[in-house]
């Protein structure tokens, strides 16, 4: 099982645009239409289950919301950072 950052490690790993809220970190991504979001969505599923870490996603009209967590080990871990990182590449 993944270890639990501290908060010094969340803060110092989170990456920019990324926000903590309790025990998980989120980012909402902006699009200039609706399939666009979808198809973002679509391709992080992809990488979230290469990885076996499944995010929270929420699709809005020219938005995502990701919220991410590891569960089993009850709040944030380097997978979560890691795993927010691949997806601000894939936004890019």
């Amino acid at each position: 099982m993944a270890e639990l950052l501290s908060d010094d490690e969340i803060a110092e790993q989170l990456p920019e645009d990324w926000e903590r809220e309790d025990d998980e970190i989120a980012r909402t991504y902006e699009f200039d239409a609706y399939l666009d979001g979808v198809g973002f969505a679509s391709a992080v599923g992809g990488l979230a289950q290469e990885a076996f870490h499944h995010p929270e996603i929420t699709i809005g009209w020219r938005e995502v919301e990701v919220r991410l967590t590891t569960h089993d080990a009850g709040g944030i871990t380097e997978n979560d950072t890691e795993l927010a990182a691949r997806f601000d590449d894939l936004y890019e």
